[in-house]
């Protein structure tokens, strides 16, 4: 077998992956663009018509100029609808990009890389963040691209009319941007990332005082804890006041420059028209005309502002959620070469890693690991070998790094040293794969609160009920279910209606159903009498072996040698055998 290169190949940012394709954002940025030219065209018809109007002439003069306005008002609106319709859809169309981007990268750096953020902070990331990364192609790329093409459309229609007009609607346009943009840049700074911030905190509390709710009504600190959420919620209200009040100033000084604009147009153009170089009809268009243009254009310091919180909600995810999990390789894509092995095989394709009989299942050598923001090393140079059919038990008191070795063998925490399944190094496999192969049976399994059968089928979709009711006996928990109303009977949430052993057996019988060839069992009798522990262990481990499953069993409590073909001991991230 020749491995010639491991890794994983950068990609975008998720703040890039947000701007849709320009197949997908170019009818709406077209249909922008026309809907804001056709609003400028309106205003320019219209006070041409009424100007002219006002001159009496006979109506045959006037028929061109009302269709006009008539063409142009339902353009603005057609072209409006039209805008929002295909903008809108492209923009959500890519939130799904994103949001499948985005699990995607968690499935990597999961749990490990999640301990660093809390749990509120995090979902208000996952979730409040994500969405306002929409607002990069709606209220960012969008209204520039749009005010782009109509100040410069503007500005070459009324030099058709008159040039001086037109230099006067330039510079005013070059002051709106310049001084706009400024001002929105110098005042939201800093504010977006405080108001992302400011959310995550406030989401984090809420989330920690619905979930102790009972604990803090039983200790009498539930007042403290409500001060704590209204206090953070003022916060945020103060800081939300402040990016408005950013907002009123910006518009107020557009409309400021949209006024000196038109008056810098007016006395531009006042003496062509004494001088009847430029008639009445024509002056009051292109005297109006910067009152739409600017309006249009006014959407740039918005802009700037919206990109200000799209890239702090941006810069938020990818935190939470890195492209490249701590300590994996980055190789560029052009170079990464095929992996080749015996029988013509690809290593990282789908299923459960090979496992050849005459090499160990598991086999870690000088591996050592620690968690994120740990200052030392909870797993120092263990070296370790499990064979096809051992159950090997590793103990060792609490803290002693034995959840640590269970975090590395499914790839959830990232590792120094070698580490190979079935002779073939993770990094070669790939997480996926290496997850395919070593199942894990956490101290406190995961329930869903749906039926028994939805919490067994995700394992096996296409088991049969006769399949999920044999797996349950296989666990000793077929009576139990019958007893309960068989297979649709609901575990409540996150496991509430079921004991600690029964929520174990039907983690183990979920493991079973998915077929892994080797289980890591981390603490599987944590919180039970020493009775019910001896007898699920027991359970535990006759119904692997009955399934001719390699099992390595972390746990900090004895376990009868009967049961197992190995021991090894933990203690201070130390792995020594014992037997």
């Amino acid at each position: 077998m020749t491995v010639t290169r491991t890794g994983v190949a950068p990609g975008p940012s998720l703040l890039r992956t947000a701007q849709p394709p320009l197949r997908r954002s170019a009818p709406g940025i077209a249909a922008g663009s026309l809907s804001a030219l056709s609003a400028v065209a309106l205003l320019a018809a219209s006070a041409y018509l009424i100007t002219r109007a006002a001159e009496q002439p006979p109506i045959l003069y006037l028929t061109m100029a009302m269709v006009g306005v008539r063409a142009f008002a339902l353009a603005r609106a057609a072209f409006r609808y039209l805008e929002r319709l295909s903008s809108h859809d492209a923009s959500f169309r890519q939130l799904a990009v994103v949001r499948t981007e985005l699990y995607r990268r968690l499935s990597r750096v999961a749990p490990a890389g999640l301990g660093r953020t809390d749990r509120g902070d995090l979902l208000a990331r996952v979730v409040s963040d994500v969405d306002a990364l929409q607002d990069l192609p709606l209220r960012v790329v969008q209204p520039l691209v749009v005010s782009g093409v109509t100040g410069v459309a503007a500005v070459v229609g009324v030099a058709v009319v008159s040039p001086r007009a037109a230099l006067v609607l330039a510079g005013g346009l070059v002051v709106a941007l310049v001084v706009g943009v400024v001002l929105a840049d110098r005042l939201a700074t800093g504010t977006e990332s405080a108001l992302a911030a400011r959310r995550g905190a406030l989401s984090g509390a809420v989330l920690d005082t619905v979930q102790s709710l009972d604990v803090l009504v039983a200790f009498d600190a539930l007042e403290g804890q409500l001060r704590r959420v209204a206090a953070l919620d003022d916060d945020l209200r103060r800081a939300s006041r402040r990016r408005a009040t950013t907002a009123g100033l910006v518009a107020a000084l557009l409309s400021l420059v949209s006024g000196a604009t038109v008056v810098g147009v007016v006395l531009a153009t006042a003496g062509d028209v004494t001088a009847g170089v430029l008639r009445g009809p024509a002056f009051a268009l292109v005297a109006l005309v910067p009152i739409a243009v600017l309006e249009v254009v006014g959407a740039v310091p918005t802009a700037v502002v919206a990109w200000r919180r799209v890239r702090a909600s941006g810069a938020r995810v990818e935190s939470a959620a890195p492209l490249v999990a701590p300590g994996e390789v980055v190789v560029d894509e052009l170079d990464q070469v095929e992996v080749e092995v015996e029988g013509d095989e690809r290593v990282g394709g789908d299923g459960p890693a090979a496992l050849p009989a005459d090499l160990p299942v598991l086999s870690l050598e000088h591996v050592s690991a620690r968690w994120p923001g740990a200052a030392a090393d909870s797993l120092v140079d263990a070296t370790l070998e499990v064979r096809a059919g051992d159950r090997v038990v590793v103990e060792g008191p609490s803290g002693a790094g034995k959840s640590t070795l269970a975090a590395v063998l499914v790839r959830f925490l990232e590792h120094r040293g070698r580490y190979e399944v079935g002779g073939t190094s993770v990094r070669s496999l790939g997480a996926e794969r290496v997850r395919g192969t070593v199942g894990l049976i956490e101290q406190s399994p995961w329930l869903f609160d749906e039926s028994i059968r939805q919490n067994l089928l995700f394992a096996r979709d296409t088991a049969t009920d006769d399949d999920l009711l044999a797996v349950l006996d296989r666990v000793d928990l077929g009576n139990w279910v019958r007893e309960r109303g068989g297979l649709d009977a609901r575990p409540g949430e996150r496991g509430a209606l079921v004991s600690g052993g029964q929520a174990q057996r039907l983690s183990l019988a979920r493991a079973l159903l998915r077929g892994f060839p080797v289980l890591v069992l981390d603490e599987p009798t944590a919180g039970l009498d020493a009775e019910l522990a001896d007898r699920l262990v027991t359970d535990l481990l006759e119904a692997a072996r009955d399934d001719g499953t390699t099992v390595v069993l972390i746990s900090h409590v004895p376990v009868p040698a009967a049961l197992v073909t190995r021991r090894v001991r933990v203690e201070g991230g130390v792995l020594r055998e014992v037997g």
